[in-house]
């Protein structure tokens, strides 16, 4: 067992030095791919954090054209909420517009010592789900408040947040295509390389094949090389994106908006996951180019 474990180990590391330059592009191409995917899914991430800090600050006024009896606001809420997911929703009188008013005035509040609240309207303050799925749907919510009964004007953070809605979409569509890229770099150009390999060595294999080498002698060096491509490629992609997290934030740390939001680099999950995804693929990307240069 130990000698043909050792020849084994003997075999790929002859198979990488006969390829070594073809092993060392692939090498580069799939660790790019990982540090274009992970690139990417950190500021996806990053940005529903980002999402959730600043959903604590969001929220949308309806300003109304009545007071809605305290009997009626159920219907209000259960018909808000059917839209989409809330934190909070505040139904605010006349009364109360006037007291938060006077409130924010501070010593001038005097102003309004002659006046009643009937100039102020009443209104609903909504506060919409602390993620960015609701932030993403925000003008559509607003849209829809508009039309309850009693609603004269919706107002919220509208400019801002339709920007951060947009570029959160963009940035999804980014990691999924980054995503396919990874895929198919790993895949194929470890296939290719592992065919390379094969094709190289053609005739060396099939003499060992004819001396009665079994299929797992054959067969095992290539897999490992592909592993080892997996391995090596996804590693050093997630370190290079770690370096230049771990810089970007010792950059620009201070006063600003890294001070506001907590930016942090991917979980341990999801770097776990994208070493493994990218093992697998390049593993599988050898058994593919073994099965159909080799016919085993």
């Amino acid at each position: 067992m130990t000698l043909h474990l050792s020849s084994i180990i003997i075999q790929t590391a002859r198979n990488l030095k006969h390829t070594w330059g073809t092993q060392i592009m692939t090498l580069i191409t799939v660790s790019l791919s990982v540090l274009i995917f992970s690139f990417f899914s950190l500021i996806f991430l990053n940005l529903k954090q980002a999402g959730a800090q600043l959903g604590e600050n969001i929220r949308l006024i309806i300003y109304l054209d009545h007071e809605i009896p305290l009997a009626v606001q159920p219907q209000y809420i259960k018909k808000i909420q059917s839209f989409n997911k809330v934190e909070k929703i505040v139904f605010k009188s006349r009364d109360a517009a006037l007291a938060h008013l006077s409130k924010q005035l501070g010593q001038d509040s005097d102003v309004l010592a002659d006046l009643n609240s009937d100039f102020l309207p009443p209104s609903i303050e909504v506060y919409p789900a602390k993620d960015l799925e609701s932030l993403s749907r925000i003008k559509q919510f607003s849209d829809f408040l508009t039309t309850l009964p009693g609603a004269q004007k919706v107002q919220y953070g509208r400019e801002w947040i339709e920007r951060l809605g947009y570029f959160t979409q963009l940035i999804k569509l980014i990691v999924l295509l980054s995503g396919g890229l990874l895929v198919l770099t790993a895949t194929f150009m470890v296939s290719s390389t592992i065919r390379l390999t094969v094709v190289s060595r053609n005739n060396e294999l099939e003499i060992l094949r004819i001396l009665g080498a079994s299929k797992s002698y054959i067969q095992l060096p290539l897999i490992i090389e592909g592993f080892l491509q997996g391995i090596l490629g996804s590693a050093i992609g997630l370190l290079c994106m770690h370096f230049l997290f771990s810089y970007v934030k010792s950059r620009f740390a201070g006063p600003g908006l890294l001070s506001i939001i907590h930016f942090s680099f991917l979980p341990t999950p999801i770097t776990a996951a994208i070493l493994l995804i990218s093992i697998f693929l390049c593993t599988f990307g050898s058994i593919i180019s073994i099965r159909k240069f080799l016919n085993l």
